[in-house]
């Protein structure tokens, strides 16, 4: 499915260096047909001798051989990248954009042509081959390449195919989702110390416990509140602390997260003025 195919990364901050990283350790594809073209040149070398990626100093010469090119821009930018762009894909190459919040008409307008496009709302595992990643693709994306998109996605983690309505939602629950469950575990692991736990003994239970949880969840296919009921004993020590969770309003707070990134998600996606230079 990849042996013929020249993936082509504009962009190679977080994300993007996150899919390169996850990529090339699962092999797909190969680091040799992975090319990366970025304006901050350090990065740039950094990507080409960590991983053996080729970089690519014009944007001309990438997209001129990439049959797949990823957008991994930053939504601000994401104006200028495809002024940059329009009238070089006579090849029409398969365009994957992983910038939040922008649509695929906005991207297909700024191309100025009926392309194939796939928008995709990733997360930052990636950079451990566990993303949680969305698709949603237009009209010209054909199924061979919306199952190449997919297989590149499940390369670093899970990847499934959504309405393109959703990808706001998307982008507030799994997209930021990290940094809440990263905050919930920094809490926890300051918990045990406020307790008396030394903080490296803190972290190793709690990161633990928080990797072991989802693992539970995923293998015995059980809702969470069922599982959760069967730590919770009557008048025991968890529904001592449960209560103090509830009663701090940490499910409305999580829920309520989630909202506030899904609008900001929505406002990206409306015409934003080009960052300045």
């Amino acid at each position: 499915m990849f042996d013929q195919v020249m993936l082509g990364f504009i962009g190679g901050g977080n994300m993007g260096g996150a899919l390169i990283k996850g990529l090339t350790a699962a092999g797909l594809p190969r680091p040799d047909q992975i090319l990366v073209h970025d304006v901050d040149r350090d990065r740039l070398r950094d990507l080409e001798s960590s991983y053996g990626v080729k970089a690519v100093d014009s944007l001309t010469d990438l997209v001129a051989t990439a049959t797949i090119v990823v957008l991994a821009v930053k939504p601000q930018v994401m104006n200028r990248v495809l002024t940059e762009l329009k009238g070089r894909l006579p090849h029409r190459p398969l365009i994957i954009s992983i910038a939040a919040g922008v649509a695929i008409d906005t991207i297909a307008r700024g191309l100025g042509e009926d392309l194939p496009i796939v928008r995709v709302m990733p997360n930052t595992p990636a950079l451990v081959q566990e993303s949680a990643s969305a698709l949603a693709r237009n009209a010209a994306v054909s199924d061979h390449q919306m199952e190449q998109a997919l297989k590149l996605f499940e390369a670093v983690g899970v990847a499934v195919a959504v309405e393109e309505k959703l990808m706001d939602a998307v982008t507030g629950l799994s997209g930021s989702g990290p940094a809440y469950v990263l905050q919930f575990v920094e809490s926890l692991i300051d918990g045990g110390v406020l307790m008396g736990l030394p903080r490296p003994i803190a972290r190793k239970l709690v990161v633990q416990t928080v990797f072991g949880t989802a693992r539970m969840i995923l293998e015995t296919g059980r809702h969470p509140a069922e599982l959760k009921d069967m730590i919770t004993s009557p008048g025991g020590t968890t529904i001592s602390g449960l209560q103090v969770l509830e009663a701090a309003g940490l499910r409305g707070a999580i829920m309520d997260a989630v909202e506030a990134a899904t609008l900001r998600s929505r406002e990206l996606g409306r015409p934003q003025p080009d960052a300045p230079a």
